[in-house]
């Protein structure tokens, strides 16, 4: 078995590669790998992330750059999502529901107001409300806060509540219409990468197949795959395991708090269940654990592998946790998952969101929560915000924390470019109807 390209991984990285190669170049051999049985099992099933397309605007922890990239991104994701539902009628893929960002006492309202001149640029419809419209969309926050409290607020009507697996799955179904010479292979675990001088030699537990080139789209496996085969020896993976809250319905959309400065991890929010808006999820808390994917017991060795044993990732782990505000970070995150106390701990959390939420309405939610692939620089001994791609000889490592699955397409729209050139011309990529379908496409 021989092809144009390989794809390993078929979480939402993987099969919207999948998806653009099929409908935007000629390539025609493309095959797909994934070693569990159905697509999305991992980090984009909707149990194990909060389910946003993040777009820039609420998250206060990026940079008008950042977000402005990031925008672009989740902007082809809202559209391709848009067509799917008013062409195919497919009303599982996502709900909208209005979203914001509280900022709580005079200081978040001061650091809140002082990004809108900027952002209120970048996106037009992002509003800055005050308490008294606040109150309106979510009433809760205000029930039982302290009426001097200070608060402000950005809200955007349209927030995007995405199941990231079943878009996985209409990601291959239309590459499939587009290209129905594709191979998908469930069921099949990819074992050793080997560069053979003009081709890779794959190697699964269902036999070898050959590829001009590859890209490997398995989140932190990604990352072990690159360090056998020579690439990214400077960087390590922090895995980072994030559990949730759920209660019933105490908000009508999504509300995240500010993002502590410094941190990379997600701030607390609240968000709608995408498939049952009767309930809220909290969270995430973040801690780190020792294994590739949660859940997954036998992906511990194969964590060490990633992580590295030598000096250089000690060093950077003990740089970066002798930081006061991260260290004080995990060690309180790794209380939230205890029982009782870690409830009684995180109600603290819950409750800047809802100051009334009752402890007896909220409980632990078993077995949601996935595992985020934080990225160690061992040269700066600094950990690296967003998603990492490491291009190597004919072959791309994606490892994608968040917002990988808000910015899916964006990522595949890069790789399809860096893959023409690794086919040496010989195909296609029709960037420019990509651009008019997904990027200026009136959304109106």
């Amino acid at each position: 078995m021989k092809h144009d390209v390989l794809i390993v991984g078929g979480g939402v990285s993987g099969t919207a590669l999948l998806y653009t190669l099929s409908k935007y170049t000629d390539v025609r051999n493309i095959a797909l790998i994934e070693k569990y049985s159905d697509f999305g099992l991992v980090n984009s099933s909707p149990r194990m992330n909060s389910q946003t397309l993040h777009f820039g605007d609420i998250e206060t922890n990026y940079t008008l750059e950042k977000a402005r990239k990031v925008k672009r991104y989740a902007d082809m994701v809202m559209h391709y999502l848009e067509t799917e539902k008013s062409v195919r009628g497919d009303e599982g893929l996502f709900i909208k529901v209005p979203k914001m960002v509280l900022a709580v006492g005079k200081d978040q309202v001061k650091t809140l107001s002082e990004r809108f001149p900027s952002f209120g640029q970048l996106f037009p419809k992002l509003k800055m409300i005050g308490k008294e419209e606040i109150g309106k969309i979510e009433p809760r926050i205000l029930e039982g806060r302290d009426p001097d409290e200070e608060l402000l607020a950005f809200l955007t009507e349209d927030g995007y509540t995405v199941d990231f697996r079943k878009l996985s799955h209409s990601f291959v179904k239309n590459a499939k219409v587009y290209n129905p010479d594709i191979t998908v292979r469930l069921s099949t675990k990819v074992e050793k990468i080997t560069w053979e001088g003009d081709h890779y030699r794959v190697r699964t537990d269902n036999g070898e197949c050959e590829a001009a080139a590859v890209v490997v789209a398995a989140g932190s496996h990604s990352l072990k795959f690159a360090k056998s085969l020579g690439y990214g020896k400077s960087f390590s993976i922090l895995s980072m395991s994030g559990s949730f809250y759920t209660g019933p319905k105490v908000l009508n959309g999504k509300v995240y708090t500010m993002q502590i400065p410094k941190l990379p991890f997600a701030a607390v929010h609240g968000d709608p269940e995408v498939h049952n808006e009767h309930i809220t999820r909290f969270g995430p808390t973040a801690k780190p654990i020792f294994f590739l994917e949660r859940y997954n017991w036998s992906t511990f060795w194969e964590y060490w592998q990633t992580f590295g044993l030598g000096l250089a990732p000690i060093r950077s782990i003990l740089k970066i946790s002798s930081d006061g505000v991260i260290f004080r970070y995990l060690l309180k995150n790794v209380v939230y998952d205890f029982p009782w106390i870690g409830k009684k701990a995180f109600m603290k959390e819950i409750r800047k969101i809802v100051p009334n939420a009752k402890s007896e309405e909220i409980k632990f939610a078993k077995n949601v929560g996935g595992t985020r692939p934080q990225i160690i620089n061992n040269e700066t001994k600094k950990l690296e915000l967003g998603e990492a791609k490491i291009p190597g000889e004919k072959i791309i490592f994606n490892i994608t924390p968040s917002p990988g699955a808000s910015t899916c397409l964006g990522n595949a729209f890069e790789d399809t470019t860096k893959l023409m050139g690794f086919l040496s011309g010989r195909f296609t990529f029709k960037s420019e109807q990509f651009e008019k379908d997904l990027v200026t496409r009136d959304n109106g």
